[in-house]
C-alpha cells in the first residue's frame, strides 16, 4: 500500500520548509499546498480541509495516511513513515 502524504504549509514558514526538506531527503512522494499562495475558492476549500485535521489551523500540518502531525516533529514523521 502506498503511503499518502499531504502537507498544509505556508511559503514563508521556516518549519514548513524544514518539513519539505526532510520529506525530500527521505525520498518520499508527497503533495502539498502553500495555503498563502492560494486564492478564492481553492484557498477556502484548502483551509476547510486543514480545519478537519487541525482545528487550530497551524502550520505545518502534515497528514501521513490518516494521521496528522502538527508542527515540525522529525522523530514522529520518521516513525509514521516507517510504520506506513
Amino acid at each position: 500500500m502506498e503511503t499518502k502524504i499531504f502537507l498544509f504549509a505556508l511559503s514563508t514558514c521556516v518549519w514548513c520548509k524544514k518539513t519539505k526538506k526532510l520529506l525530500d531527503e527521505l525520498g518520499v512522494k508527497y503533495d502539498y499546498a502553500d495555503v498563502d499562495m492560494l486564492s478564492g475558492e481553492e484557498r477556502k476549500n484548502t483551509l476547510n480541509e486543514l480545519e478537519k485535521w487541525n482545528p487550530r489551523g497551524s502550520f505545518p500540518t502534515l497528514i501521513i495516511n490518516d494521521k496528522a502531525i502538527l508542527g515540525y516533529d522529525e522523530k514522529r514523521i520518521r516513525e509514521e513513515l516507517q510504520n506506513g
